[in-house]
């Protein structure tokens, strides 16, 4: 309708195509454009012969496969796939429910655990992977991931599944994953955490939701992790930076460095996380679903008494438009039906605006979100006239470092900073200024009393 095209028509998609490429859209971008056109034209007709345009075969907008050579069956496979074969391989296909046992394990045939490799000619492919992203949800949820797990290992199924072009997920095999993250390397040249990170997804998919043992993964090519030394502002950059921030985004980074709290931690603290009394800060299932106080600043104590009694006026409006009350942990929401409301479960930064959960019909308040602050760093970043690359996390790497540089001992650092191993504290050793040669000394020159 944008572009007054007949959106039944099947000339359509081309025309939008094109404007995708107009605004630089990335090849993956418009494949996932594409998808939700197939799924469109899906919905339109409940006939299967009419869910898809009839489109030119001859006619392909969008090369989303390149031809190559099959290296498993030793011949060449012309990959690049017409729009009506691709759609009705992604969208016409019907998912596939597969079989369980009794203790929720997944059966496979006799024949899935060949070690046969499976060919990518295009029968083979275009299988539906709906049930293995239901399964993959259901496994994280039931061993209580975080969400950004969720997310993280279901992309690299998704990329996965585009590399092998859909085929019977059942049908996966070692072979296929060590090729996959030898394409990582050579062809993408991920770095080495991104290559561990799709290596743990697909170590958790074989395990827990295709049923099988990974095996040994030999002969693949490994990017080679190199140290890194994290970027740390100067207290007086930091005070630049803070100058330069509207409320409340202020007082989000004065806690960032002040408590050294990752970005995800600082956003979901409640008003009953502050005790004034005590002095402390509480984080609730930090990184490792790990539970830490943390030494309030005493700083911050009139401007986080403002910033609660903010809160406090704004969820008295909120009462009085009946909203269902703010969004909590697990299922506390169905244990205690009247804690969503209570004054004490509210975000220490409310969202701007409240949350529509169509479900329950009602509207809820969500914490201030992660993309609002990142923005609102940047844009105080660029007027400080800072040339570094500071991002949230910038403030918890310069308070550990700081924290050295005054004298505090490693293993209160990691304490603080919630690290399950000393190793991953000692990075910040190398962030420190060194001592001049001229200070050092061996200890035969040093007379000890």
């Amino acid at each position: 309708h944008k572009y007054n095209q007949v959106c039944e028509s099947k000339e359509s998609y081309y025309g939008f195509n094109e404007e995708l490429k107009k605004k630089g859209q990335q090849e993956w971008q418009r494949r996932q454009a594409y998808r939700a056109v197939a799924i469109y034209y899906q919905m339109l007709e409940d006939e299967s012969e009419k869910c898809v345009p009839e489109v030119s075969m001859s006619e392909n907008p969008v090369p989303f496969l390149r031809s190559g050579h099959n290296e498993y069956s030793g011949s060449t496979v012309v990959q690049e796939t017409p729009p009506q074969a691709y759609m009705r391989r992604e969208v016409a296909t019907p998912a596939v429910s597969a079989p369980c046992h009794p203790d929720g394990s997944i059966q496979h045939s006799e024949n899935s655990c060949d070690s046969t490799p499976v060919n990518y000619e295009v029968t083979a492919t275009g299988q539906s992977w709906v049930w293995v992203y239901d399964a993959l949800e259901s496994a994280i949820k039931v061993r209580h991931y975080s969400g950004k797990t969720l997310k993280s290992y279901r992309g690299w199924v998704r990329n996965l599944q585009g590399y092998t072009k859909s085929m019977d997920a059942r049908q996966l095999e070692v072979a296929h994953v060590k090729d996959f993250l030898s394409y990582l390397t050579v062809e993408r040249q991920v770095s080495a955490s991104s290559q561990n990170q799709a290596f743990n997804a697909l170590l958790f998919l074989f395990r827990h939701v295709l049923g099988r043992e990974f095996g040994k993964v030999d002969g693949v090519v490994r990017a080679k992790r190199r140290p890194y030394i994290p970027m740390v502002l100067s207290r007086g950059e930091v005070d630049a930076v803070i100058q330069k921030l509207d409320c409340p985004y202020d007082l989000v980074v004065k806690l960032l460095y002040g408590c050294g709290l990752r970005m995800f931690e600082c956003l979901k603290l409640r008003v009953q996380d502050i005790n004034f009394d005590m002095g402390t800060v509480t984080v609730h299932d930090g990184k490792g679903k790990k539970d830490r106080n943390l030494p309030l600043p005493e700083s911050l104590v009139n401007e986080l008494r403002v910033q609660i009694d903010r809160v406090a006026d704004l969820h008295k409006q909120d009462l009085n438009e009946g909203f269902a009350g703010v969004f909590l942990p697990g299922a506390l929401a169905t244990k205690y039906r009247g804690a969503a409301k209570e004054f004490y479960w509210q975000w220490l930064f409310p969202a701007k605006t409240l949350t529509l959960v169509e479900k329950e019909r009602a509207k809820r308040r969500y914490h201030l979100h992660e993309s609002h602050v990142s923005k609102a760093i940047k844009k105080a970043v660029s007027r400080a006239c800072i040339p570094k690359k500071v991002t949230a996390h910038t403030f918890r790497h310069s308070y550990a470092s700081h924290l050295l540089m005054a004298g505090y001992d490693i293993r209160t650092i990691q304490e603080l900073l919630g690290h399950s191993d000393v190793r991953t504290t000692m990075i910040y050793t190398h962030t420190i200024p060194a001592q001049a040669p001229r200070e050092r000394a061996s200890p035969l020159d040093i007379s000890i009393a």
